[in-house]
């Protein structure tokens, strides 16, 4: 097992306050772990195929109907059946960028090439990226913003690829997990461009907007019918418990919770980069709810010792020691995490 494959290993760290997990800050809501309780209920009887109650509810949500919509274990689910469905022979990814994308494309032994991004540009996607999109791709993975690096890739350079995929027969999957954190992910969301591009999966997930991890719940956008059926046809019919759908049909509900848990993350995000930056660190202009940033090589290890966890990005493609993430947290969560990196600072 490759070490620090993931964030989020608070059972191997349990002594340590986590910011390797970018979760909402204000933690799991209340009328969810209700829903959960009461859901216990029915824990006897199988959980609903096609989750119909739970895809209604998400429609409502993104205005679109509930058969452009499939439900699945978390977003982790939905991209290894994608991948089965599809069983492209050839796909691109950035790297760095979410680990599973290659880890999926390899299941169904696919062809895995790398688009290397450019740390002296920030990692951001860059215009070139279009002349990578060859006639022998099947599948494209973008992450928008991208994980680690919470970079955005704005929506002109998105379109451009869609154009460009869609006359070579390449079909395009953007992950926006995490846009629910950008302030204004209207700008930047594809959704309204399905219809147009029946060739376009897009990602989403409860874990990160409603603290949800441990439920294991995301959902895909796409207008081909026939592609949702071919996804369903390579998954087991109970693969969203009840539980998980009836945690995402009331996390849905909860409007005002969102909203706050943005503003948290906004103004935190500005304060932890300052101190980053008032710390030497290289911190870079992420626009999530997690800041990616250059440090010592050691600094997990060392922030262990003090009983915080950091993410450690060594082991994503495109990246070598010394990368990091963090995720933005309550404010005297986050003046602990700068509290330790200024007393380790001191030691150097």
């Amino acid at each position: 097992m490759t070490k620090h494959v993931h964030g989020g290993n608070v059972y191997e760290y349990a002594d340590c306050l986590d910011f390797s997990a970018n979760c909402n800050p204000l933690g799991t809501p209340e009328s969810v772990k209700q829903a959960i309780i009461q859901s216990l209920d029915r824990v006897s009887d199988y959980p609903q195929v096609g989750c119909a109650p739970l895809r209604e509810a998400i429609a409502r949500e993104t205005g679109l109907e509930p058969e452009n919509i499939i439900c699945g274990n978390g977003a982790a689910d939905l991209i290894f059946s994608l991948c089965r469905a599809k069983k492209p022979r050839k796909a691109l990814v950035p790297a760095p960028t979410f680990a599973e994308y290659e880890q999926a494309l390899r299941s169904v032994d696919c062809e895995v090439i790398y688009f290397g991004l450019d740390a002296d540009d920030n990692f951001q996607v860059p215009e070139q990226f279009l002349d990578a999109l060859s006639d022998d791709l099947d599948m494209i993975f973008l992450c928008n913003p991208n994980n680690p690096t919470g970079i955005l890739t704005n929506r002109e350079l998105l379109l451009k690829t869609l154009e460009i995929c869609q006359s070579r027969k390449i079909f395009v999957v953007v992950d926006e997990c995490f846009l629910d954190f950008v302030k204004e992910p209207e700008e930047y969301t594809l959704r309204a461009w399905l219809s147009q591009y029946p060739e376009l999966f897009l990602l989403k997930a409860f874990t990160k907007r409603y603290a949800m991890a441990g439920i294991r719940l995301g959902y895909g956008l796409c207008k081909s019918r026939e592609l949702l059926d071919q996804m369903e046809a390579v998954t087991q019919p109970w693969n969203v418990s009840s539980i998980a759908q009836a945690a995402g049909i009331a996390a849905l509900k909860e409007k005002s919770y969102v909203e706050a848990g943005r503003r948290l993350v906004f103004q935190e995000a500005d304060y932890l980069k300052k101190e980053l930056k008032r710390l030497g660190l290289m911190v870079y202009p992420s626009q999530a709810n997690y800041l990616f940033f250059k440090g010592p090589e050691d600094l997990f290890d060392a922030c262990v010792g003090k009983g915080i966890l950091i993410r450690d990005c060594s082991n994503y493609p495109g990246l070598g020691k010394g990368y990091f993430r963090v995720a933005v947290k309550r404010h005297e969560e986050n003046q602990k995490l700068v509290n330790v990196l200024e007393e380790l600072s001191r030691k150097e």
